[in-house]
């Protein structure tokens, strides 16, 4: 370690990177000052929530779909003071760019960490800033080899993120991020949850936004939208019969 200061934090977490159409990552990011104070809020609105724990794959019930809202609102708060951010990059192997025969989805997931560090780290926080950066563990990223790395004052890595060994890049020369903490979800850290909250909306949006269409028609007690072609008319007829529980609450 060279001895900066870390300044900032930021907490990253996955949805369906290996499965699925879509896939994201979430990644909350603020000081390092502000951590404690946003950690206690978030903390009392689970509290007044009666539960102990936010996860959208849990998110099944009426307390955890008002407690999601409260973090939502919570969220907001702060973005709008420019005291954290909430960025999310969600990409399409059906797109052309990652559609490719023998695709290598861990290398894939490195070049949109990649993406994601330099459009946040790098262009959204000061260029002095120190990050810490505390990951998702339940990822297919061997992130304790990339605390080595940065251990290790005697590495000196410059790859590009397409390289092979690929995402050993400048973590510490480029995005000034000094120290890696991997994290599980059940050590409960909460800018951990709202990265997991996050991502998995944007997928879900995107998978279930014909459901959602109808299911919103259906709440308003409104007909169906003129401008509907037959196929998307087809498809919202099923969703009334498909939609669960648990989308019901997610919607």
């Amino acid at each position: 370690m060279n001895g900066r200061q870390i300044t900032h934090i930021g907490f990253s977490d996955e949805s369906n990177w290996s499965k699925g159409r879509y896939r994201s990552i979430g990644l909350v990011t603020c000081s390092l000052s502000n951590l404690i104070a946003f950690e206690n809020e978030f903390q009392q609105l689970l509290r007044d929530s009666n539960i102990s724990e936010l996860q959208w794959k849990k998110l099944n019930c009426a307390d955890k779909r008002k407690a999601a809202k409260k973090v939502c609102e919570f969220v907001l708060d702060k973005t709008r003071m420019r005291s954290m951010r909430v960025d999310v990059m969600i990409w399409d192997i059906e797109d052309s760019r990652h559609n490719i025969v023998g695709r290598d989805d861990i290398a894939n997931l490195q070049r949109m960490y990649y993406h994601l560090f330099r459009h946040v780290m790098k262009a959204r926080w000061p260029s002095d800033a120190v990050w810490c950066f505390q990951p998702d563990k339940h990822t297919a990223i061997d992130w304790m080899t990339m605390q080595a790395c940065l251990d290790n004052s005697a590495v000196s890595i410059d790859l590009a993120p397409h390289a092979k060994g690929g995402f050993r890049l400048q973590l510490r020369r480029e995005f000034r991020i000094e120290e890696i903490n991997a994290v599980t979800s059940s050590d409960h850290p909460p800018l951990l949850q709202i990265a997991d909250l996050f991502a998995g909306i944007a997928v879900f949006s995107r998978e279930k936004f014909q459901e959602y269409l109808e299911w919103v028609l259906t709440a308003k007690g409104q007909s169906r939208l003129a401008q509907f072609s037959p196929m998307e008319d087809n498809i919202a007829d099923q969703c009334s019969i498909k939609i669960s529980k648990i989308d019901h609450q997610r919607f």
